[in-house]
């Protein structure tokens, strides 16, 4: 790999609260801990009080909250110190307008309309008259009243503590402010006709405008302090967010690595099978493909069919036509000015006989785009690239509606004329935020039979992956993707990779599991079905838990699915419901005692699969992420919840007893999790992990280990247990044994420190797995040195 390539990455949260003299603090640790770079949240300026960077209001500094500039230097110099990278997050396709004052290039905009200087610098449809901002309170009056509250203060309009900025010479001192508000480059409208916005977002955030990067001028502009970071060697890595969102995200990556010659990853959710355009010149993804195999390899297939009885007879929804009906409520609904302006772009002309059954021509081109959007079998195309995907998009449209035939037909054969045009840019564009709003925050939270596999990109359809299926992959990464990002934890999962590996242990027991919240649910039970199973899944896997904690997850959750709730219409009867769940289940005694029960019949089981994924993600190809404190036991939910604090100095004081020779037992500190991370990440450093060969064991518990080599010369073993309670129902290891690869030196164990006696012919050595695997339920062998 490239001298720029790190070796790992240790992802960390910059927030005012963890500034980047925060981030030089635990330098030190990272370095001892045997990471090879570090990876921040983005660190250009974002809007006040931001906790998490990709709210952008100005590219072109280091946010003075996390220390500005001159910490940013001194965190790089501390770095080089420690012969650490340095890897940035940074945020391509939108910045933040919540705040227009807090944003230059959008309070210009604002105050200048079509005459700013940044004007093509968002991607605002002037032809549909002023910006529509969805900013006023309604009480059902369209938000008259408060029009009426408006004012002039300190040189803007003023409604209450916002601002915005005047058009020179549009107001005098004794003038209305209703009246000055109407000569305005921009109209402030209730916040419930956000479906009448012309300016595109960041999926449906209002304040998240999107940024034109494709147009050369703005690319400039926008990436001129990242670009200056690098001319002066700092800066070893981008992970680009979004890159979906982009009009040709292969041209802005193209033109970026022309720009950059270090290390590249994108942000892009691929669906089973699917692989990173040819033409993108990136190393691969930010990882979630990769967390899909590493964490479904544990998982029992065995389970599903208990699961799926169980999440019928609560009537919780399994089938497809969840995420089908997620998709097409979020193009009809969250998507609406998107969708209008696809529909406007393509101006077909539509014969009489369309209007027939009250539908209008508009409105039969808008179905057309809507159903065109929701029928995506990935995020998105790339025409002319990847043809396959917006061909089976088109033709699962025109099944799913043939009376809208002669639209997407009209559709497809202009979009693939002028596969850089507008209309199939705009379809394109639209059809990611459409998946990842439909699926990732709608339908996961729907479909919730077992939450283990409702990950980013993942298909809750599928239960595990297979061995085989495992190592075919594995073996296509290390072939075609070696420098792609891997990941278990993000700041974007669901839910951390230890609350999945302990779920994952309910696959192996699944008709106890089943029973157990059949009884829970009739005791105390939530009114809707799909919440109430996340609920319990999620209330075993993070025991044991605050109540106010599990409580704001599950607000968050039951707004997410939108089915009796939502973020914009709120019920507030069943909100207090949900609110008031956590408190109920905990203050029952004897319900909660059996919760506690299961959790302790899976405990083990879930720190033998959280070390499994561990060492095996941080060993396989690809490059790996540990994601801020993980590196212990780190039982967290979806963000916000993933951004708590880490506890640095505690982690600080059990690496010290590590490097004193310390080998920890399997216990609740998580101190054993800490000890394989470190010794894998030390391994990537010191050798080159290249190739990939599947191992197989042989014996009456071979399904239950996971194992292969890697380095050039196959001197590297790593060995997992897979479904360790039924390993151990079935009498343990036995005489199961692993043929380790041939070749001269014997092998040792990084993580017990014992060496293995050749045990065969021609210095063969065959690892019995009763001995190689008694202190812990995963080795690291090394050969020779």
């Amino acid at each position: 790999m490239s001298a720029r390539v790190p070796t790992s990455t240790y992802r960390l949260q910059l927030r005012p609260e963890f500034t980047l003299d925060d981030a030089a603090e635990v330098a030190g640790y990272l370095a001892r801990l045997g990471v090879g770079a570090l990876y921040s949240a983005p660190i250009l300026t974002a809007a006040p009080g931001s906790q998490h960077g990709y709210d952008v209001v100005d590219p072109s500094s280091v946010a003075p909250a996390l220390g500005g500039d001159a910490a940013r230097v001194a965190l790089v110099a501390t770095l080089r110190q420690r012969h650490l990278g340095f890897v940035a997050d940074i945020v391509p396709n939108h910045m933040s307008v919540a705040e227009p004052a807090a944003n230059p290039w959008w309070w210009n905009v604002l105050r200048h309309g079509r005459d700013s200087d940044f004007a093509r610098f968002f991607d605002i449809d002037w032809a549909r008259g002023p910006i529509v901002l969805p900013v006023l309170a309604d009480d059902g009056d369209g938000g008259a009243a408060a029009l009426a509250q408006l004012s002039i203060a300190d040189g803007c309009l003023a409604y209450h503590e916002h601002r915005f900025p005047l058009a020179p010479g549009s107001y005098g001192a004794d003038d209305d402010p209703g009246e000055v508000h109407q000569r305005q480059h921009y109209r402030l409208v209730s916040w419930r006709r956000a479906g009448e916005l012309n300016y595109r977002r960041f999926f449906d955030i209002n304040g998240l405008a999107a940024v034109r990067v494709e147009d050369p001028d703005v690319f400039a502009a926008t990436h001129a302090e990242i670009l200056r970071w690098a001319e002066r060697g700092e800066l070893d890595g981008l992970r680009v967010d979004h890159v979906d969102g982009l009009s040709d995200p292969g041209g802005y990556l193209r033109r970026l690595a022309r720009e950059f010659d270090g290390w590249i990853v994108a942000e892009k959710i691929l669906a089973p099978g699917e692989h990173p355009p040819a033409s993108w010149p990136v190393s691969g993804t930010t990882g979630y493909d990769a967390l899909h195999d590493v964490c479904g390899v544990f998982v029992d297939p065995a389970g599903e069919v208990p699961f799926t009885e169980l999440a019928k007879s609560l009537d919780v929804p399994v089938g497809a036509a969840v995420e089908e009906r997620s998709r097409h409520e979020a193009a009809e609904g969250l998507f609406a000015p998107e969708v209008r302006r696809i529909a406007e772009v393509l101006r077909v002309e539509v014969p009489e006989a369309a209007g027939r059954a009250g539908v209008s021509g508009s409105g039969r081109a808008e179905q057309a785009v809507c159903e065109l959007l929701a029928s995506f079998p990935a995020y998105r195309s790339y025409l002319p690239e990847g043809e396959d995907v917006w061909e089976a998009a088109v033709r699962a449209a025109e099944r799913s509606r043939p009376d809208l035939a002669d639209l997407l037909v009209e559709i497809d054969r202009r979009a693939r004329a002028e596969p850089a045009g507008e209309l199939a840019r705009r379809i394109q564009q639209t059809s990611g935020m459409v998946v990842a709003k439909g699926v990732e925050d709608t339908a996961l939270y729907r479909r919730t039979r077992f939450v283990a596999a409702n990950e980013v990109g993942a298909d809750p359809s599928a239960f595990g992956v297979d061995v085989r299926t495992f190592h075919t992959r594995a073996a296509n990464r290390a072939a075609c993707w070696p420098a792609t990002m891997t990941a278990l934890s993000t700041h974007d999962t669901k839910r951390s990779e230890d609350v999945r590996a302990r779920l994952a242990a309910l696959s192996e027991i699944p008709e106890e599991f089943a029973a157990a919240v059949r009884d829970w649910t009739a005791r105390c039970g939530l009114s809707e079905p799909a919440l109430n199973l996340l609920a319990w899944q999620t209330l075993v896997g993070v025991w044991p838990v605050s109540a106010r904690r599990l409580a704001e997850y599950l607000l968050k959750a039951a707004r997410e699915s939108k089915l009796r709730t939502s973020w914009l219409r709120n019920d507030t009867a069943f909100e207090e419901e949900v609110l008031a769940w956590p408190e109920r289940v905990l203050s029952d005694s004897e319900l909660s005692n059996d919760v506690a029960r299961i959790v302790a019949h899976i405990r083990r089981a879930g720190w033998t699969n959280s070390l499994g994924q561990k060492i095996v993600q941080l060993t396989a190809p690809g490059v790996p992420d540990v994601y801020q404190g993980t590196e212990l036991w780190d039982l967290s939910l979806v963000d916000p919840d993933n951004r708590r604090p880490v506890d640095f100095t505690a982690r600080q004081a059990l690496l010290e007893r590590l490097e004193r020779g310390r080998l920890p037992v399997v216990d609740a500190t998580g101190e054993v999790k800490l000890h394989v991370v470190r010794e894998a990440l030390h391994l990537r450093r010191e050798r080159e992990l290249t190739g990939y060969r599947p191992l197989a064991a042989s014996g009456p518990a071979a399904a239950h280990v996971l194992a292969f080599a890697r380095g050039p010369d196959l001197d590297v073993v790593t060995v997992a247990t897979r479904l360790p309670l039924g390993l151990a129902a079935g009498g343990g290891w036995a005489d199961t044994v692993l043929p380790l690869p041939s070749g001269p030196g014997s092998w040792t164990d990084l993580l017990t420190r014992r060496a293995l006696a050749p045990t065969g012919t021609d210095g063969l050595t065959v690892a019995t797995l009763a001995e190689l695997l008694d202190r812990y339920p995963v080795a690291l062998l090394v050969r020779g040195g």
